[in-house]
């Protein structure tokens, strides 16, 4: 008897490389988001952050800042993540630490675009978290709240 794939089970995760520790670790220890993005562009992660405490400003030009900041750290994640082997469908665990800026990043562009009035966008990537094996409510677990 031989052994084959189970083709119906879908891709495998993606768990992306941690390519990015001391981003997180600069942003952990209080470091300006903003010169963390200037030291490693290329990490999801600052962008997602950056999105975030626009989105707390509450104003029109934080939720067009969150935007722009957001939209870099989903693209720079859609980078990584075709590098890993993701082929445009398949979960990105949460769980996983270096996901976790892709996914943070794509819910604060959901949470942007719906605040400008991009309401087709807004529901693409709430739909995206989810087709991601993950949801609006454990991504949003997964930003520190401020006191």
């Amino acid at each position: 008897m031989s052994s084959h794939e189970n083709l119906l089970q879908g891709p495998a995760p993606t768990l992306l490389a941690d390519d990015h520790p001391t981003a997180r670790e600069r942003l952990a220890d209080g470091v300006d988001p903003v010169e963390v993005a200037a030291q490693d562009p290329a990490s999801s992660l600052v962008w997602a952050v950056l999105a975030e405490g626009a989105l707390t400003a509450g104003t029109a030009a934080g939720d067009v800042e969150a935007y722009a900041y957001a939209r870099t750290g989903y693209h720079r994640g859609l980078d990584a993540l075709r590098r890993s082997g993701w082929r445009g469908q398949g979960p990105i665990p949460a769980g996983h630490v270096p996901n976790q800026g892709f996914l943070r990043a794509l819910l604060a562009l959901s949470e942007a675009a719906h605040r400008i009035g991009e309401e087709a966008e807004a529901e693409r990537c709430a739909t995206f978290l989810g087709d991601s094996g993950t949801s609006v409510d454990e991504v949003r677990a997964l930003v520190p709240t401020t006191k």
